[in-house]
């Protein structure tokens, strides 16, 4: 079963372009790092709004993502940009138990 999930989170008004341009750095990036099965930003309904959906191996993987050399940089400007902090909610494959 992966280790999936979808975190949501506010991004100050100032901040918007510079998040999604990093954003988009990130998303390219990911592809290089073992262990990672999906990885996407999305903007949602409510204006200053937006979502990453993670998908890793496990969670080993998950945790080697967020200190890679070139994505720990990134994640601390994107961190910068939020207005508060982020909401995680895990995901489970319909066959899998919590």
């Amino acid at each position: 079963m992966a280790y999936s999930f979808l975190s949501r989170f506010r991004v100050k008004p100032q901040c918007e372009d510079d998040f999604v341009g990093l954003a988009r750095q990130m998303e390219g990036l990911v592809d290089r790092e073992p262990g990672t099965l999906r990885f996407q930003f999305f903007r949602l309904g409510e204006p200053g709004m937006f979502a990453v959906f993670e998908s890793f191996a496990d969670e080993a993987a998950d945790k080697a993502h967020m200190e890679t050399d070139h994505g720990k940089p990134l994640i601390e400007r994107m961190i910068a940009c939020m207005d508060g902090g982020y909401e995680r909610e895990m995901l489970y494959d319909l066959e899998g138990k919590q």
